[in-house]
């Protein structure tokens, strides 16, 4: 099973969380200035890369708390997570799971 850190709980595991998704979205200022276009962009259209990926997970079956996390979509690793207005961490080459 894998296990997934929270920053608030420690290791738990997988089956307690859920993903929220990209991590570091900025919503508009003005939304109701955006046309229907623009925010349906804002609202569906993400970067869905292969490799290192910052993600929203919710901490659904414990403290159910919010929490962001690095983790590589292609081997499914997460590399380390951190609270919700935290800097998101820089990732050095070869870095292992945290």
């Amino acid at each position: 099973m894998l296990l997934v850190t929270c920053p608030y709980c420690g290791p738990r595991p997988e089956i307690e969380f859920r993903c929220g998704g990209e991590a570091h979205i900025a919503r508009p200022a003005e939304p109701s200035k955006l046309s229907d276009k623009e925010w349906a962009e804002f609202l569906f259209v993400r970067t869905n890369a292969k490799g290192v990926f910052a993600e929203r997970w919710n901490h659904a079956h414990g403290c159910q708390r919010w929490f962001n996390a690095l983790r590589d979509t292609a081997s499914d690793r997460f590399i380390q997570t951190y609270k919700v207005g935290e800097k998101r961490p820089d990732r050095t080459p070869g870095q292992e799971r945290l």
